[in-house]
């Protein structure tokens, strides 16, 4: 069984064909945690994660979307977060690359969501774009990772991904580990135990090789799965049973 730790299954890209990949991932032993990214997508995820039993939802507002959030949106994510197809809170951070909310904005809504993570006591789904420090001194200053968490699509240096593992996170990896020119990637994931990875595909993006270009789903993971053994040494099928029992830890609730 593979664990697909972040996708995105409530995309329009999946408008046309969604029960049908959905339906593909279970006749294949595939579990998707459905991450929210907008509030909305939040309770599309919750609604999905009610419907298919393979499917489970994280919960939150990427950095992007948090200007309309208010607290009582944060009251609904609480609501929900007490729901055992429920995992996490996220995907919750700061991206400073478009910088479609000010940093301080950014940031306000970062330490609420942690704060409500605690409250659930959910492990969080951290996103974090060009913004390395702040990132890393927030979820430190708040102790983000008390119950656990995964940093999502990780592209910061090996030595930041050491700091993190020290805070208890594990590190989600995706297609970009297949990617010829993606050293700093492969680079952490060989310096880092075998025990702190988890698969992810965030589809319906970041494909793998030789998918790219098209649309991403967990059916790609296997090609994730190849690309950590070659670094560490490993068969694919090693590395996904580690990460299942990884992905477990991580996410509790996972009742599989």
């Amino acid at each position: 069984m593979i664990i697909d730790t972040h996708a995105h299954y409530d995309d329009h890209a999946f408008d046309a064909d969604r029960e049908h990949v959905i339906a593909e991932l279970y006749n294949k032993d595939i579990i998707a945690v459905n991450v929210g990214a907008t509030f909305d997508s939040a309770l599309t995820a919750f609604d999905l994660s009610q419907k298919y039993p393979h499917i489970y939802a994280s919960i939150g507002v990427h950095p992007d979307e948090v200007g309309d959030l208010d607290e009582a949106g944060m009251s609904r994510l609480l609501g929900m977060a007490n729901n055992e197809k429920v995992v996490a809170i996220g995907e919750i951070g700061l991206d400073y690359h478009w910088m479609v909310q000010p940093a301080e904005v950014q940031q306000k809504w970062f330490i609420r969501q942690i704060a409500l993570a605690k409250e659930a006591g959910l492990p969080v789904n951290i996103h974090s774009r060009e913004a390395a420090k702040d990132t890393y001194d927030i979820v430190k200053q708040e102790n983000a990772g008390v119950n656990g968490g995964i940093v999502h699509c990780y592209s910061y240096s090996a030595e930041m991904a050491r700091d993190y593992l020290k805070l208890g996170f594990h590190f989600g990896i995706g297609g970009t580990c297949t990617y010829k020119n993606a050293r700093v990637v492969k680079e952490v994931v060989a310096g880092l135990p075998m025990e702190a990875i988890v698969l992810e595909t965030d589809s319906p993006y970041l494909p793998p090789v030789p998918h790219r270009g098209e649309r991403n789903d967990s059916r790609n993971l296997v090609y994730v799965a190849e690309a950590i053994g070659q670094i560490k040494g490993l068969t694919a099928e090693e590395v996904i049973d580690i990460t299942y029992h990884n992905a477990k830890e991580v996410y509790p609730r996972l009742a599989v």
